[in-house]
């Protein structure tokens, strides 16, 4: 196998580890592009390229996420890591595992973390890394990385939510919700979320954006059900469809262009949280970008004119 076929088979692996560990789609390219430069350079074979490759990978996001996290310090309004639509690696025996490390609120929990204890966390709960692997990989010693891991796993845990929900449960219940907010149905909407549901954006300041997170049922049924009707009558289509591995949607202008994303968070029988991507910067990978800024003149003329 040459060096090309072998990096091209661990590239969806490689992906989705500097993903977990940076929250962006651009920079885990990059991170992954960087560890091909490094692979094609290097004058020997490793000994095992799965172990070389990851190791590069690991070190590339550590080093990319401790000049984020400034960045993200700097960000306008709620940060959210960038909406993936599908993880190009799979594990049948990981599949639980792999869903549940990617969804926002997971992703946003990791958030917490330091970029090391993040690494490790990845590499050995995600993607069931020896801690010999893990501890070559972040530079580290095994004992080091067992601590590291114990710390990240109590943040974690400090975070979650004490029951999931199941997939099909998920699956119903966003059904019922995208078609509530098709039909301006408010009262439908209403008894779809929990009485402390939150609804938040992140448009780093170059969308229209949320004043603030709307939270409660009734003021985010009432919201969602007036502006969804309103930004119909434009032809602005909401495309049902898997975000971080939780029921979403993809919506869309007149001219197929992605105006941002929505991804819910169920929990016993609610829907408790609401997050929208809407920063063209973060959208860029799933396809053409709207206007945003005409889109929101385009729906307030709306208002006007059923007013």
């Amino acid at each position: 196998m040459s060096k090309v076929e072998e990096f091209e088979e661990l590239r969806p692996l490689l992906f989705s580890i500097a993903y977990r560990i940076l929250g962006s789609v651009a920079e885990a390219e990059d991170a992954v592009q960087e560890t091909w430069l490094r692979f094609d350079g290097s004058s020997t074979r490793p000994t095992s390229t799965r172990a070389f490759l990851a190791t590069a990978v690991t070190r590339i996001s550590i080093d990319v996420l401790r000049s984020a996290r400034v960045r993200r310090e700097e960000y306008v309004g709620p940060w959210f890591p960038e909406p993936l639509l599908s993880d190009p690696y799979q594990d049948p025996a990981r599949v639980v595992e792999l869903a549940d490390s990617v969804s926002v609120a997971a992703l946003l929990l990791l958030e917490r973390l330091s970029p090391l204890e993040r690494a490790v966390f990845v590499l050995r709960e995600v993607f069931a890394f020896g801690f010999d692997e893990v501890a070559a990989a972040v530079g580290r010693s095994e004992p080091a990385c067992r601590q590291l891991l114990v710390r990240a796993r109590r943040h974690m845990a400090a975070g979650r939510p004490r029951f999931a929900a199941d997939r099909q449960e998920q699956q119903e219940l966003a059904t019922r919700f995208f078609d509530a907010l098709k039909n301006g149905d408010v009262a439908g909407l209403r008894s779809l979320l929990a009485a402390d549901v939150q609804l938040a954006g992140d448009g780093g300041g170059k969308a229209p954006q949320l004043a603030k997170a709307i939270m409660g049922a009734e003021n985010v049924a009432r919201v969602l059900g007036t502006v969804f009707p309103l930004m119909s009558r434009i032809d602005v289509t909401c495309e049902p469809h898997e975000v971080n591995g939780q029921p979403g949607a993809v919506l869309r202008d007149r001219h197929g262009k992605v105006l941002h994303t929505l991804a819910l968070d169920v929990l016993d029988g609610r829907i408790q949280t609401i997050r929208a991507v809407l920063n063209p910067d973060k959208l860029g990978h799933i396809g053409p970008v709207a206007d945003a800024w005409a889109i929101d003149r385009e729906v307030k003329q709306a208002r006007r004119q059923r007013s």
